[in-house]
């Protein structure tokens, strides 16, 4: 009686151990929460995915994804951290840190959007291994050469005002786009130059305060903004002239705006940490009115800095009917493109899938 009931109990262990294998949660794809949402599309540093000829198809899949998402997912802006290279104007690649030399990268970075002209909006920042040589040695890029303002017509649609980049030019590095949300909320994403002069924080606080803009919701999109501690980023190696990070951007710039509350950025990374590469937080800017910081990166993920580029992470912002509540979440279509890998193609962590709500 003994031998049988430990038999019984024995195949009921391995039953139970079984069990999760064979009752996996089916994978679903992305899809709205509401359907009279939109959605904002994040994409991380690219730079990892460029460098490599063999990881550049793994971008291209990124947004040939987005691209045959913006019906279902209603995707009515896409938005890049910057870092669109790994080096700006470097013709010899070591094949180590990227086998592609520069021209060749930002042909291909290039061509990775293009499958989104014409499709979607796609607003793009700068960050430092777009300037100079390897990493911002200077503020000299090639970013406007192969972004220019009629790339995508419907990004050229929501432009209103462009910045000078360090040659008193005109450039797309530092501008303002204004978009009229589905539910008649009006937002202007206003795009800045990694680190930023005092001279290009002064023109954002003029466009800003203009009248016309007082009951617009601005969102500020630039590269280096907060470090994995949350905390604003105070100071960086870069031999730039009157740069301004994370910390002087806040104090100078957006704590004292009035309609400055939310701002996007990407940069900071650890090989194969996720939470190395993401930060949030909230303050109160000089209105009272709530500003909710979050940086989204991926670059080092899937095999460290010189790995597969990041795992296809990409983040969804979607914007509820209600014109204020934000639900955001983080979904690879790399995972989700085979069957073997599909289980893997969300991250579901707080720091990953969570709400904010704008003012």
């Amino acid at each position: 009686m003994k031998r049988r009931l430990s038999v019984i109990l024995l195949a009921l262990v391995l039953c139970r151990i079984s069990m999760p294998a064979q009752q996996k949660e089916a994978y679903s794809p992305p899809q709205l929460s509401d359907p009279g949402s939109w959605t904002m599309v994040m994409i991380p540093d690219p730079q990892t995915y460029i460098k490599f000829d063999y990881n550049q198809p793994l971008f291209e899949l990124m947004t040939a994804w987005i691209a045959s998402n913006i019906e279902p997912l209603n995707i009515r802006l896409v938005l890049c951290t910057g870092d669109l290279v790994e080096q700006n104007e470097y013709p010899n690649p070591d094949g180590i840190n990227g086998n592609q030399p520069s021209k060749s990268q930002w042909e291909a970075v290039a061509g990775a959007f293009g499958r989104l002209d014409g499709k979607a909006p796609c607003i793009l920042t700068t960050g430092n291994h777009d300037y100079g040589y390897r990493s911002a040695e200077n503020r000299k890029t090639n970013f406007d050469k192969y972004f220019p303002v009629d790339k995508n017509r419907l990004t050229q649609r929501l432009l209103r005002d462009t910045g000078l980049n360090s040659d008193r030019l005109p450039t797309l590095a530092n501008a303002t786009f204004e978009y009229v949300t589905p539910h008649g909320k009006k937002l202007l994403i206003l795009v800045m130059e990694f680190a930023p002069r005092d001279e290009t924080i002064n023109w954002a606080k003029n466009i800003i305060s203009q009248e016309k803009y007082a009951g617009h919701t601005v969102i500020l999109l630039t590269h280096s903004y907060l470090n994995a501690e949350n905390k604003h980023i105070e100071k960086e190696g870069y031999k730039l002239e009157n740069p301004n990070y994370g910390a002087a951007l806040w104090q100078k710039l957006v704590q004292p705006s009035t309609n400055i509350q939310l701002v996007l950025a990407g940069h900071i990374g650890r090989p194969d940490d996720e939470k190395g590469h993401i930060a949030f937080r909230t303050d109160l800017n000089a209105a009272g009115k709530k500003v909710h910081q979050m940086v989204f990166n991926a670059q080092a993920l899937g095999g460290g800095w010189n790995g597969n580029g990041g795992d296809g992470w990409l983040r969804m912002l979607e914007f509820l009917p209600d014109g204020k509540t934000v639900k955001v979440k983080t979904f690879s279509p790399l995972f989700a493109a085979s069957p073997t890998t599909r289980q893997y193609a969300w991250r579901t962590a707080s720091c990953d899938e969570f709400t904010f709500v704008l003012e």
